[in-house]
């Protein structure tokens, strides 16, 4: 019987039940699409990551929801980051992955602080469409769109007493990967606030999402004037993110903490 080591890490948090929590699993070789949609549904997080070495010493990594995988996915590859620097003794302070759905991301190791190097997403205007209006019980100032929808309030307060009903944005399909809720963060002590909703998943709220951060960063440096930001995702679990404005790269920066390792006994063949 195969197996597959796997970790589990708290990302943008500084100890354990903090952050979002990703799995992540190491390996020498790809395993079917099948197998690690398997994976990633039996791990029942928001994404499992992958990660296989290069001869030239980067890493091919993938992320997979427990339903899909998707094309970029933050908190996982700081996780994947952590493993690498922590537990498999990744000499040097940054490390190339390659993503055949995101191209070249890096992460770079600063003591305890890991930055994400990832393409700048930014937003364009937006109308405010029924399924948006009916999804929420307040209504933003703007809309805007990249991978994700971009909704922008006037306050921190707003964002806190947001109330998705799913039942309406279930029916977005596939518009839009998720729904960025953004309010200045004057009151919270941070640039900027935000959460993170994702119709028709197991998700439903994401803790901390460093993908989205490759379009709120652009959009809050052209608003505030300055590219260096301090950003806090204001769910349940809560997370603090570093971030700047680098050209046509976002830098996201963060910590992480490790919770679990195990071990994943597979089948030869599913």
């Amino acid at each position: 019987m195969k197996t597959v080591d796997i970790y589990q890490i708290d990302a943008f948090a500084d100890a354990v039940f903090k952050g979002n929590p990703a799995a992540v699993c190491p390996l020498q070789e790809w395993l079917p699409d099948t197998l690690l949609q398997h994976i990633a549904e039996e791990n029942n997080l928001s994404e499992t990551a992958f990660f296989v070495p290069q001869i030239d010493g980067s890493y091919h990594l993938r992320w997979f929801t427990p339903e899909v995988e998707v094309d970029l996915c933050g908190h996982a590859t700081l996780a994947a980051g952590h493993v690498l620097f922590e537990h498999l003794l990744h000499s040097g302070d940054e490390i190339h992955f390659y993503s055949h759905l995101s191209g070249n991301l890096h992460v770079l190791r600063n003591r305890d602080l890991l930055t994400l190097n990832f393409p700048v997403r930014k937003a364009q205007a937006a109308p405010l469409i029924e399924t948006l209006r009916a999804g929420f019980n307040l209504q933003p100032e703007t809309v805007h769109k990249s991978r994700d929808y971009l909704l922008v309030y006037n306050t921190a307060a707003e964002i806190l007493q947001l109330q998705p009903n799913f039942m309406h944005l279930n029916q977005l399909g596939n518009e839009a990967l998720g729904i960025i809720v953004t309010a200045p963060g004057n009151d919270m002590g941070c640039d900027f606030v935000s959460r993170f909703f994702v119709p028709n998943s197991v998700i439903g709220e994401d803790p901390v999402t460093g993908s989205a951060h490759c379009t709120l960063i652009p959009y809050w440096a052209e608003k505030l004037g300055k590219n260096q930001l301090q950003a806090k995702q204001v769910s349940a679990r809560g997370g603090t993110l570093f971030c700047e404005l680098s050209g046509n790269r976002v830098l996201i920066s963060g910590h992480a903490a490790t919770y679990m390792k195990g071990c994943l006994y597979l089948p030869e063949v599913l």
